[in-house]
């Protein structure tokens, strides 16, 4: 985030705005980035609830001309090993030719009367560029259903990196738009890197 732009400010206040431990995620995000102008981005804060804790987890996804950064950081709470809580950051670059797949799932309400430009009500982005494969197996059959012959198995592989679900009542819809925006600004990267 060393080039200053509208983006990149665009940036830096969504992630301050976020409130989660904001100067160890710009710096995360900052050293990924490096002086690469900033195209589109998406910070998106999880809260999650476990037991008698209260956990936080912040994403950030950016584009720049060359790359897609994920960065994720979590806060951990003190335990055997630290004494006090800690946070993990983590980073990924990955170069736009290695982008396999971008999928964006909306759910709208009442389709039948749907307008086009409306915000859905959440939407899920599922980038896909080869660093996790899942495998779905299930025994294969024949039409038979007297059958009791092994038939193996049967299934298919999936590359889901990641997944980001956003949703205007959990989030707000000015996030929604951010997440449409940013897999839009990645999908049409990824047609011009190849």
């Amino acid at each position: 985030m060393a080039k200053t732009g509208t983006t990149t400010q665009g940036l830096r206040t969504a992630i301050e705005r976020s409130g989660y431990y904001p100067a160890l995620v710009a710096e995360a995000v900052e050293v990924a980035v490096g002086g690469e102008p900033v195209a589109s981005y998406v910070v998106h804060q999880e809260t999650t609830f476990d037991s008698n804790e209260v956990r936080r987890h912040v994403t950030v996804l950016v584009l720049t001309g060359t790359r897609f950064i994920v960065s994720h950081t979590d806060e951990q709470a003190a335990d055997g090993d630290a004494s006090v809580p800690y946070a993990t950051t983590s980073t990924e670059s990955v170069k736009l030719d290695r982008i396999s797949s971008v999928v964006l799932s909306r759910v709208v309400a009442n389709p039948e009367s749907y307008t086009p430009g409306t915000l859905p009500r959440e939407v899920v982005l599922t980038i896909g560029w080869g660093a996790v494969s899942r495998i779905d197996l299930e025994p294969a059959a024949c039409g038979d259903p007297n059958c009791d012959a092994d038939h193996g198995y049967t299934g298919s592989t999936t590359a889901d990196d990641l997944s980001l679900r956003v949703s205007e009542a959990g989030d707000g819809p000015d996030t929604v738009r951010q997440a449409l925006s940013f897999a839009q600004a990645l999908s049409e990267a990824t047609v011009t890197s190849r």
